[in-house]
C-alpha cells in the first residue's frame, strides 16, 4: 500500500509486479514512470536502406544510431529529465495526453479536463488529474474556445520533462522510409521469421507496425493477411500499409476469434498473435488503475486468439505470441494454456535479446523472451510455438 500511494499504481498492479520483479520491484516501477532511454524506429528497406535513412536523418540534425543486431533497427537517445519553468496557471489533461506531453506532444482540446480563466498566449503548467506536472506550454486557444469547439490544438508545449524526437512531421515519415517501433516489437517479427512466398496471418494487425515489418521481411512476396474487427483500426493499418509500400498485404475486417469458422479454408504457414493486453509494460506511466480482475479477463481474451491460431496454422507451422506487458497471467499462463490445452510446442527464438521467462515455468523458461522496464525501457513478452 505504501508503494501504491507513493507511485499512484493500483495495489493489484503493485502486487502482480512484485510477483514478477521481486527485489527489482521499485526499479521497475520507477522505470515505468519515465520514457525508455532510447527511441527506436524501423527503416523500411522496401524503400530505402538503413544506412541511407540514417544519413538523411543525420543531415536533419537527428543524432541517429544503428542497432548492432539487425539492420532495420535505428534509435535516438531520449533527453531528460529536463528542468520545468515555475508557472502559476494550470491546465489539467487526461492520462493519455499527460503521458504524451511528458515526451513533447502538444495538447488538443478534447484532452483537456479542467481549465479556468485562461486566454490565448497564457503560459501554463500542464498536469494530470493528480496534479503531477508533465510540462509547460502556451495557450493557443482560450477557455471559451476550448469549451465551445472541443477540437483543435489547445496548448503548444514548449518545455516537456523529456524530449523525444518527433518523426511524424518529417518528409522521411510521410514518404514511408521509416516507422516508429519499439525494439521488442521488431524482435517479434524477426522471431516469426516469415519467408518469401509464404502465407502469414496477423490476427490483431492494427495499427500495422508488425504487419508491415512482416511484409518488409518477405520483400513484398507471398501474402500477409491482417485482421481486425474494427473498421476504423483497419483504416489505420491501411494507411501505414500504403505509406510503407507493402503490396503483398490483404486487410480483412473480421473478428479473429471466429476466423476459422468464417473462413474455414484459410490456412497459414505462420501466425502472429499480438492481442489486446493490459499494456503495463508501456512507459511512461503517471499512474495505473489496472486491477487483477481486469488482467485475468484479458488473459482469457488472449487465449481465444491463440486457440484460433492453433487451428488456422498448418501442421509444422509457427505461431508467435507477444504482449506489451509482464504479468504472469498474460505471459507464462497463456503459454501454458497453449501447451496443455492446444497441444502446441514451445520453441527456441531467434533473435533472443531479452531475458528468460519466469523460473517456475520450468525447463522451457529459457525458450521464452522477457523484456523488463528497468533493463530495456519497456515491459514485453514473446513466445514462439510450433504446431505439431
Amino acid at each position: 500500500m505504501e508503494l501504491s500511494r507513493r507511485y499512484l499504481f493500483h495495489p493489484d498492479s503493485i502486487e502482480v509486479m512484485a510477483e514478477v520483479f521481486k527485489g527489482d520491484l521499485v526499479r521497475a516501477i520507477e522505470s515505468l514512470r519515465r520514457p525508455g532511454r532510447r527511441y527506436f524506429l524501423r527503416a523500411n528497406t522496401l524503400k530505402v536502406s538503413a544506412g541511407e535513412l540514417a544519413s538523411r536523418l543525420g543531415s536533419l540534425g537527428f543524432p541517429i544510431y544503428r542497432h548492432e543486431c539487425f539492420d532495420e533497427a535505428l534509435y535516438m537517445n531520449v533527453e531528460g529529465p529536463l528542468p520545468i519553468p515555475d508557472v502559476g496557471k494550470r491546465v489539467v489533461v487526461d492520462k493519455y495526453a499527460a503521458e504524451s506531453v511528458m515526451q513533447g506532444a502538444h495538447v488538443y482540446a478534447p484532452a483537456i479536463l479542467k481549465c479556468s480563466r485562461l486566454r490565448r498566449g497564457d503560459e501554463v503548467a500542464i498536469t494530470d488529474i493528480h496534479g503531477q506536472i508533465v510540462g509547460v506550454g502556451r495557450m493557443v486557444m482560450g477557455e471559451s474556445e476550448i469549451l465551445t469547439y472541443r477540437r483543435g490544438l489547445a496548448v503548444m508545449v514548449t518545455s516537456p520533462i523529456y524530449r523525444v524526437p518527433s518523426m511524424r512531421e518529417t518528409e522521411e515519415y510521410k514518404r514511408g522510409f521509416l516507422h516508429p517501433q519499439s525494439l521488442p516489437a521488431m524482435v517479434t517479427s524477426r522471431v516469426l521469421d516469415p519467408q518469401p512466398g509464404e502465407t502469414i496471418i496477423d490476427l490483431n494487425c492494427s495499427p500495422g507496425g508488425k504487419l508491415t515489418h512482416i511484409s518488409q521481411l518477405m520483400q513484398n512476396t507471398g501474402t500477409v493477411i491482417g485482421v481486425d474487427r474494427n473498421r476504423r483500426k483497419i483504416d489505420v493499418a491501411r494507411y501505414n500499409v500504403d505509406r510503407l509500400g507493402c503490396s503483398n498485404v490483404k486487410l480483412l475486417v473480421a473478428d479473429s476469434r471466429y476466423l476459422h469458422m468464417d473462413y474455414p479454408s484459410l490456412k497459414a504457414d505462420r501466425c502472429l498473435v499480438d492481442p489486446p493486453c493490459s499494456g503495463l509494460g508501456v512507459s511512461p506511466k503517471l499512474y495505473v488503475t489496472t486491477t487483477r480482475d481486469q488482467i485475468r479477463s484479458l488473459a482469457d481474451y488472449q487465449k481465444q486468439f491463440l486457440r484460433v491460431a492453433s487451428i488456422v496454422v498448418k501442421a509444422g507451422g509457427t505461431i508467435v505470441y507477444s504482449v506489451c506487458t509482464f504479468t504472469r497471467e498474460e505471459c507464462e499462463d497463456v503459454v501454458r494454456f497453449g501447451v496443455e490445452s492446444l497441444g502446441l510446442e514451445v520453441a527456441e527464438q531467434n533473435p533472443h535479446l531479452g531475458g528468460f521467462g519466469l523460473e517456475d515455468f520450468g525447463d522451457d523458461a529459457e525458450l521464452l523472451q522477457r523484456f523488463t522496464p528497468h533493463e530495456n525501457g519497456i515491459g514485453y513478452f514473446i513466445a514462439r510455438f510450433i504446431k505439431r
